[in-house]
């Protein structure tokens, strides 16, 4: 039997601890989720509502199929930094007339909706996912351009949003814009480079140059409507497609665009789907406060696959990495999944032959991450460590099916690269509150430091200041401690979200049905799978 069979002592101490520790992290989750939701505050909140006008999250709701689902992504972006949480902007995926559709909407509460470096960079992220898993691009806009005082680090790269959209429309991948508000200077090319445009009568404001530039550069009086206005755009620019009566009405063409696409998911259908053998809810009892203590990762795999069925490759090899296959809401996936954390020459070897045998047969990686790194030491470093490494890593950043990513605990070093880390391009990378990711651990950080200071000092022939040794050190740790926790890093988008554990297999099941937007992998071609 390929069932797998729960350990978990569900009335023990240890998962009691467990679960009111990961509870505790997800009510600081959903504060900081909060802060986001809350966009520019009650203040400017109720200035917006009495214009009339609606919140970027109720557009989306609206532009959604009734009940759909919707995958928002980064959505703590810009934490920790001088701007709101979100970064003005919120994104993510979501079912628009039956077709899985990306969307990018400005939240006008907060600063007017400027783009910041984080917007940014979300929007450049909401692009490369719409590209690689072959999805519609809609953007709600209503934006007052760049945040002037950080143009510097907006002018230059934020140009690639443009660039984006031309890509994707040569892609054969549809862009919408359905603008609600200002769209002014260069933010004016976001409407002139996508597909399909739709402006609110009386409310949309499209120009390169607004009237008070215009006369200071030409000595031309004109008001905003017959420079950029919804009206003159769709009579006589030609910019506009569509010209809505309001804002309602806008999202409802938005909708008939979309369904008029004729759209058609090319990868794979899902097949018949069984819920796991065991509650979501028990995943909450699994990873330890303390990251240094193990956990299985089987227990993990059983409450997010079908049916709890796992197939497992290699299970007497390398058994610090647990690799094998299952299906997830009825979509084929191998499994990668760090057992105790350090990964020798023998997991290296395993993973790599196992990630070359999904690339045979088209099969997406699911990469659960719970490392400290590759193993160092005399005796690994002759048995070949590095080439051990090198060649998972070469694996995984060659490997041409789809990889998600879920970090669960530890993410350190090498390993965070070799289990498919944020630089080697999953397709969606999420933490679990639990996570941290960091070069190593703070502690051996600042041991690492101290030991490098206190041989400096002796190659000097100095005394070793054991006094402020100790006060680096703390520092140290303090740093590593607070710059390795999930908010920092999703804060600086190195993932798409921090979830809530219990969410894992919908957010994966999400995840894969929009991968399969896009054509399936194609065969792996060269040479055949190496014998490691």
């Amino acid at each position: 039997m390929t069932v797998l069979t729960s350990a978990l002592d569900l009335a023990g101490d240890a998962y009691a601890e467990r679960r009111a520790a990961m509870l505790g992290k997800i009510a600081e989750l959903d504060a900081e989720h909060a802060k986001a939701v809350a966009g520019g505050g009650p203040k400017y909140v109720d200035r917006h509502r009495k214009r009339g006008k609606l919140l970027a999250r109720e557009r989306i709701e609206l532009l959604l199929d009734p009940d759909a689902p919707f995958l928002e992504l980064s959505p703590l972006a810009a934490w920790g930094s001088d701007f709101a949480v979100g970064a003005s902007v919120v994104s993510g995926i979501g079912v628009v007339e039956g077709v899985e559709c990306v969307i990018v909407a400005s939240d006008p509460t907060v600063r007017g909706g400027s783009s910041n470096p984080w917007s940014v960079a979300k929007s450049f992220r909401a692009a490369d996912i719409a590209l690689e898993n072959h999805l519609p691009l809609i953007n709600l806009v209503e934006s007052g351009g760049a945040d002037l005082p950080t143009q510097k680090e907006i002018f230059i790269p934020g140009g690639r949003i443009f660039r984006d959209l031309t890509r994707l429309s040569a892609a054969g991948i549809p862009t919408i814009a359905l603008v609600f508000g200002n769209s002014t200077a260069g933010g004016a090319y976001l409407p002139g480079m996508s597909d399909y445009v739709v402006m609110v009568k009386d409310r949309a404001k499209v120009f390169l140059g607004g009237p008070p530039l215009v006369k200071m550069a030409t000595g031309e009086e004109s008001g905003d409507e017959e420079l950029g206005g919804a009206e003159m755009h769709a009579r006589t620019s030609g910019l506009a497609d569509y010209m809505a009566a309001d804002e309602r009405d806008a999202l409802r063409i938005g909708r008939r665009i979309v369904a008029r696409l004729n759209w058609r998911k090319q990868g794979r259908q899902p097949m018949s789907t069984r819920p796991p053998k065991y509650d979501e809810e028990e995943l909450l009892g699994i990873v330890p406060e303390d990251l240094k203590i193990p956990f299985d990762p089987h227990e993990v795999i059983a409450r997010i696959t079908d049916g709890s069925d796992f197939d497992e490759f290699k299970p007497m090899y390398g058994t610090s990495l647990v690799t094998g296959w299952a299906t997830l809401h009825g979509y084929p996936i191998g499994v990668l999944a760090n057992a105790r954390g350090v990964l020798f020459g023998q997991e290296s070897q395993k993973a790599a032959q196992f990630i070359q045998l999904a690339n045979q047969t088209g099969t997406p990686l699911l990469f659960l991450q719970n490392t400290t790194g590759y193993m160092v030491g005399k005796e690994y470093e002759q048995g070949g460590i590095i080439k051990h490494g090198a060649m998972m890593i070469n694996a995984v950043s060659n490997s041409r099916v789809p990889h998600l990513t879920v970090v669960l605990g530890a993410s350190y070093g090498a390993g965070n690269y070799g289990m498919c880390g944020r630089a080697y391009a999953p397709r969606f990378l999420f933490t679990w509150p639990s996570a941290k990711s960091a070069v190593m651990g703070p502690a051996q950080l600042a041991g690492v430091m101290s030991i490098v200071g206190r041989q400096a000092a002796q190659a000097r022939g100095q005394d070793f200041d054991e006094e402020a040794d100790a006060q680096m050190r703390a520092l140290v740790e303090a740093q590593i401690e607070s710059e390795s926790l999930p908010f920092f890093l999703s804060g600086r988008l190195y993932d798409d979200g921090v979830i809530d554990p219990r969410d894992t297999r919908t957010v994966l099941g999400l995840c894969l049905s929009a991968i399969n937007s896009a054509p399936a992998a194609p065969p792996a071609s060269g040479f055949g799978v190496f014998r490691m």
